[in-house]
């Protein structure tokens, strides 16, 4: 993708030089020192639909008289979307540019440091929404992305299951040495980055959290075993499991620790284990945290501060920073258009910038704005009342869900096949009879998708359900609307005005 950009901004600053050369005679208008005409209509870029609808609404009646171009206008959503030379001529030369700001949107850094107009306004819809912005989530029953098994922080109580002891075989060592000698400082630093404490307090924090004497812990499935090194000296017992609890944290994520207790073996063995590895089902782990004692299980509940952490034995030290450093990076919803609430917080952004551009129009602007917002807060109140007032509060996608804005805003619950930023097409056995199995357990009698899906994972998610029966319904995500569907009739409101329909239906 950045070799293929960089062509393209090559090829956009030839086409630059050109244009700056040929400015004297195809300009009628005055022309600025930066190269940029100065005539009275604007040039407004947007990469998607939404903002393409809010700018004409802000702008009303003045909106014939700019020059309003949506680059997404073929079909393809924002993760597939690659800009042509032409594209980024558009943005090098506009007034205002809007974009989306996410992961797919990592190409406008470079075609922003080619622009030719240096005083375009320039709105990033993730920045203005700021601490609002949401990470993807794993959810019960969605398909991992290749590489990508962090764990759920958020599921049903329904959804947890037993685990036996397999599921943390093997070999492993604690990380508290790691942290000791410095190897995980970067660790620290990425999670200041990200966080609200300083790298030296969290490795304070995790200086706490991480410490044991037990280097070494091994693990036999088979046998029920769990070994535990202590300076080379080693303390084995049988464990039996005793079943799992679940928190519910202040910061409004879920966890589960599972219960083992030993049964038979060397008395210095502890009594009482925990274990935590993110997970809520059968599956192998790829580290945990492990709480013991010889105590009882309330006392081992009642820790929150101490929780020896381990991966396996065979890792490097710089192995388990790079995987500590993939667990930091979050990669965040796009999806930001899809909440009637962020829409009007967006407005109100896009308002802004063009009254630093039309000074004069600033009050006009704000009298459509104000227009504008009451009508998305109505809306609001209409998706407000129907989650309200409906039998069921959980939607199940057989498809991406890039709804996730959407749902909390009202409380929904949702299950889905994949993350809405995900690239997977194909959806595992596993998924497959999980997402089959919520619709019977809570007796939906829908299974949704997006638009442009072939259905075909919500169909197969129907034929392995008891009644077969479901009905097939479609939420627009309006990431493939183009100017044809526009010319059709479409705006943002009455898209999330037909969503709000389906929504209805769905939740019956």
């Amino acid at each position: 993708m950045k070799k293929y950009l960089s062509i393209i901004l090559m090829a956009v600053m030839a086409l630059v030089c050109l244009s700056a050369c040929s400015n004297k005679t195809t300009n009628a208008g005055k022309t600025s020192a930066n190269g940029v005409a100065e005539d009275q209509q604007l040039h407004i870029v947007t990469t998607i639909f939404p903002e393409y609808d809010w700018v004409k609404e802000i702008l009303g009646t003045q909106a014939s008289d700019a020059e309003i171009t949506m680059l997404l206008d073929n079909g393809v959503d924002l993760h597939s979307y690659q800009p042509t030379a032409e594209d980024i001529m558009k943005i090098s030369n506009s007034d205002l540019f809007i974009y989306v700001g996410g992961e797919s949107d990592e190409w406008v850094e470079g075609a922003l440091r080619e622009a030719v107009n240096k005083d375009m306004e320039v709105i990033n819809l993730m920045d203005v929404l700021s601490d609002t912005v949401k990470a993807e989530e794993a959810m019960p029953g969605m398909q991992a992305e290749e590489g990508h098994n962090h764990g759920y922080s958020h599921f049903a109580d329904s959804d947890v299951q037993d685990r036996s002891l397999s599921n943390w075989a093997g070999d492993w060592q604690s990380v508290y040495p790691y942290l000791e000698d410095g190897t995980l400082d970067g660790v620290m630093e990425r999670k200041a980055e990200n966080g609200d404490k300083t790298a030296e307090e969290y490795r304070a924090y995790y200086e706490k959290g991480y410490k044991t004497e037990d280097e070494n812990i091994v693990i036999n499935g088979e046998d029920n075993t769990i070994k535990f090194v202590k300076n080379g000296v080693s303390a084995e017992a049988v464990y039996q499991y005793k079943g799992y609890q679940i928190y519910d944290y202040e910061s409004g994520s879920r966890g589960v620790r599972y219960f083992f207790e030993a049964t038979s073996g060397d008395g210095d063995a502890p009594k009482y284990v925990q274990f935590s590895d993110h997970g809520i089902a059968p599956g192998k782990a790829e580290h945990f945290h492990i709480y013991f004692g010889n105590d009882g299980f309330d006392a081992l509940s009642e820790e929150m501060e101490n929780w020896p952490t381990y991966y396996p034995s065979d890792m490097t030290g710089d192995e388990i920073a790079d995987e500590m450093l993939e667990h930091e990076e979050k990669e965040y919803d796009e999806h930001v258009w899809l909440s009637l609430k962020n829409a009007k917080v967006l407005c109100t952004a896009i308002a802004d910038g063009l009254s630093e551009l039309k000074p004069d129009n600033a009050e006009f602007y704000k009298k459509n704005l104000d227009a504008y917002v009451e009508k998305l807060s109505n809306l609001d109140k209409k998706y407000q009342q129907t989650v309200e007032t409906s039998e069921q509060n959980t939607l199940l996608f057989g498809d991406r869900f890039p709804f996730r804005y959407l749902v909390d805003d009202y409380g929904l619950n949702y299950y889905a096949a994949f993350a809405g930023c995900s690239a997977e097409t194909e959806a595992s056995f596993e998924t497959i009879t999980f997402l089959a199995g919520k619709v019977d357990e809570l007796g939906l009698h829908n299974a949704l998708t997006i638009e442009k899906s072939d259905q075909k994972i919500a169909q197969t998610i129907i034929k392995n359900t008891k009644e077969k029966n479901q009905k097939i319904l479609m939420m627009d995500s309006m990431q493939s609307t183009t100017s044809e569907n526009v010319s059709g009739g479409a705006t943002y409101l009455s898209i999330m005005e037909n969503n709000l329909e389906i929504l209805k239906e769905a939740l019956k």
